[in-house]
């Protein structure tokens, strides 16, 4: 229900934010606006107010748009020929197409100068031992380095150093992190990338890389198995000791981590204490994907005493102006990036599997939901972002095939011809549907194999 409820309220937020963009230019231009709609399809609830627009709920919830006066889509009285849009000179037109996308780009700049002037709880960038024969391991990267910075961008919490690692890493083969240790010594880690797939680069680079989390030390003590899960149908349960995995003793959660995924479909011997009892256990780690490597899961999750994570948290906060700066950099860093991302799905250089449609999106939104207000809005800045990029492309049907038809317009001195509209129109059907397909089944694909 919490997914099904953050997915809705930000269908609903994005689309209103959207399209009073249209409609808020479309009246400062001097044009009518017959309807203003959320949703497509069959009106379910109306309501006109003084200046003759009609505000409509509709039924399907994926979209939503302004109606406006047009000779083009039926009879025009002729008072109100001066308020037609197709009547407007092209610089209008075009002011109230790009005034979407623009709304939805000023939503994200004022959603991120909120987080930043208030702060955003983050996790401090601080890395966990690599595993043996990745890049960070061969670096010599050790436990409890904090990353200071990546090829001389600062790093000052764990989501940053996720963005970091995506801008610097899938454009080239190698960069430079500077770490401090636990004793303040400085060091300047080149890592290399070249032995990487870009695939594994695209799925998780910080974990291809070797960068893992730091965890501080954790008894193998179980405090929550997955219903119907591998851990569970074995028998075991919640305040179970683990002892030892296949013979080796263990004295930290993470031990057992790492021997549970080396081990996928393989059976294991648990040793634990129960109530004072040893038992011995066999349990069989389900073979799960990810990150194109194949991983032993049995569905359990540790007992964390409270307070093992206080130490690890910190806000990352800004006064008014710099705010404001980090904002529209933010956003302008995010759009660029999912320009370049899309360019690169275009010439084969990166996978069709980053496409993510509605139930992907779904997801995302219920687990920001239960992360937290500041996670959700964050959320809710991102997604608004790929919206914008997404209608800026210059596809027909889109507000970027629209503006491409008024440059168009502007370079020759006369409009598109309609013949040539109705061709794009098709064209852009075509391309959406193709598009929406790719997603679906990602979205399908991921669900599937969860």
């Amino acid at each position: 229900m919490t997914t099904v409820l953050a997915f809705l309220v930000t269908l609903a937020i994005l689309i209103v934010i959207h399209e009073l963009g249209h409609y808020s230019v479309a009246r400062l231009m001097g044009v009518k606006v017959l309807r203003f709609s959320v949703g497509f399809g069959q009106v379910i609830a109306r309501r006109q107010d003084r200046h003759g627009t009609e505000w409509a709920l509709s039924a399907i919830p994926m979209g939503g748009y302004v109606k406006m006066l047009d000779e083009r889509e039926g009879e025009v009285a002729e008072r109100d020929l001066p308020y037609a849009f197709n009547r407007q000179n092209v610089w209008k037109r075009s002011a109230i197409v790009a005034a979407g996308p623009v709304a939805n780009l000023l939503l994200a700049i004022l959603i991120y100068w909120g987080l930043y002037l208030t702060g955003v709880p983050a996790l401090k960038p601080i890395l966990g031992e690599p595993p043996i024969a990745t890049p960070a391991h061969a670096a010599g990267i050790r436990n409890g380095e904090t990353v200071l910075s990546i090829d001389g961008e600062k790093v000052e919490s764990w989501q940053d150093l996720h963005w970091s690692l995506l801008r610097h890493g899938l454009g080239s083969d190698r960069m430079t992190l500077e770490t401090r240790d636990e004793a303040g010594h400085l060091f300047f880690r080149n890592i290399d990338l070249t032995g990487l797939a870009e695939g594994d680069k695209e799925a998780n680079l910080a974990r291809a890389a070797g960068l893992m989390r730091y965890l501080p030390a954790i008894a193998p003590v179980i405090g929550e198995v997955v219903a119907d899960g591998q851990a569970e149908r074995a028998g075991l349960r919640s305040g179970d000791r683990i002892l030892s995995v296949d013979g080796a003793p263990v004295d930290h959660w993470d031990e057992v981590v790492r021997k549970v995924r080396n081990a996928p479909g393989r059976t294991l011997a648990f040793e634990l204490v129960r109530q004072g009892q040893t038992l011995r256990v066999a349990v069989t780690p389900a073979a799960v994907d990810e990150a194109g490597q194949r991983v032993g899961k049995v569905g359990a999750a540790p007992e964390i005493p409270a307070g093992t994570f206080e130490a690890l948290q910190t806000s990352v906060r800004y006064s008014a102006g710099e705010a404001v700066t980090r904002a529209l950099s933010k956003t302008w860093e995010l759009s660029s990036f999912s320009l370049e991302m899309l360019g690169r799905m275009v010439i084969g250089q990166a996978s069709l599997d980053n496409i993510a449609g509605p139930i992907t999106i779904a997801d995302y939104a219920g687990q920001s939901a239960r992360s937290g207000m500041s996670s959700f809005i964050a959320f809710l800045a991102l997604i608004s972002i790929s919206l914008a990029v997404l209608n800026l492309l210059p596809i027909p049907l889109l507000d970027g095939g629209h503006l491409l038809y008024y440059l168009v317009e502007v370079v020759t001195g006369r409009p598109v011809p309609e013949r040539v509209q109705e061709i794009g129109q098709r064209i852009g059907m075509a391309l959406l549907g193709v598009l929406m397909f790719f997603a679906l089944f990602n979205d399908l694909q991921r669900l599937l194999t969860q």
